[in-house]
């Protein structure tokens, strides 16, 4: 259990994809660059077996925690993370792997999810 206080230390933020490709040697890693409106983001993340042609994803709005310190993933720095709903269980005949989340409907980039 965290406490209100804790969850209002992250910053999650709406941002549109403008690209999106495959990291080179990584199966499941995706190099996304994120509009928030004042600044661009490169965020790495592990969604590439949810999404085998990554183009799909330009366009698109997520949610992505900003504040998250930096980190360096197959030497690409990764400035947060892309909030995905994880799907384990494959007996539906669905493919297990990360599905990413999406505004019910379009929000200006940078708008703030509380």
């Amino acid at each position: 259990m965290i406490t209100l206080d804790d969850f209002k230390k992250l910053e999650i933020r709406i941002g549109k994809v403008v690209l999106a490709e495959k990291v080179p040697e990584a199966d499941k890693l995706l190099r996304l660059m994120i509009d928030f409106g004042p600044e661009t983001r490169q965020i790495i993340s592990g969604i590439a077996l949810s999404y085998p042609d990554p183009s799909v994803l330009v366009g698109k709005l997520l949610p992505v925690l900003t504040n998250l310190e930096p980190r360096t993933i197959r030497g690409l720095e990764s400035q947060g993370m892309v909030l995905a709903a994880s799907l384990p269980d494959t007996s539906a005949g669905g493919e297990a792997g990360p599905i990413i989340l999406q505004p019910e409907r379009e929000v200006p980039a940078g708008s703030e999810v509380k």
